[in-house]
C-alpha cells in the first residue's frame, strides 16, 4: 500500500485540477537509474495498464505496475515547500539506501 499525506492529497487535487486531458489517476512507479540506483516516477495517466494494483486514497486514484508494487509497499509519499523550492518526497521503508535529493533509492 502507498501512502499520501494530506500536503501530497492537496497537492495532486490541485494539479489534476489544473489537468488539461481527462485524469483517471495517478500512476506511481520506479525506474532503473538515479544515482542510488531506482528513481521514483509519477505522472497522471487516463486508465489503468492491465496487472497494475489500484489503490483508492481520499478520492484519488493510484495506479502501480507490478514491477514498482513490492518496491513501494509501505511508502509515504509528502508534499513539501522549502527553501529550496517545492515538491514530493518518499519515505521508502524498502530502501536501503538513498540519495540526497530524495528522489532515488538502492
Amino acid at each position: 500500500m502507498i501512502y499520501l499525506t494530506e500536503s501530497a492529497t492537496a497537492a495532486v487535487r490541485t494539479a489534476i485540477a489544473g489537468a488539461s486531458g481527462p485524469v483517471g489517476g495517478l500512476r506511481i512507479m520506479v525506474e532503473s537509474g538515479g544515482c542510488a540506483g531506482y528513481k521514483y516516477m509519477m505522472g497522471f495517466v487516463a486508465e489503468a495498464n492491465p496487472g497494475d494494483t489500484i489503490i483508492d486514497q481520499d478520492g484519488i486514484t493510484l495506479f502501480v505496475d507490478p514491477d514498482s508494487d513490492a518496491l513501494l509497499d509501505g511508502t509515504t509519499i509528502n508534499f513539501t515547500i522549502g527553501l529550496e523550492g517545492a515538491g514530493f518526497t518518499f519515505e521508502n521503508p524498502n530502501a536501503r539506501s538513498s540519495c540526497s535529493c530524495g528522489k532515488s533509492f538502492g
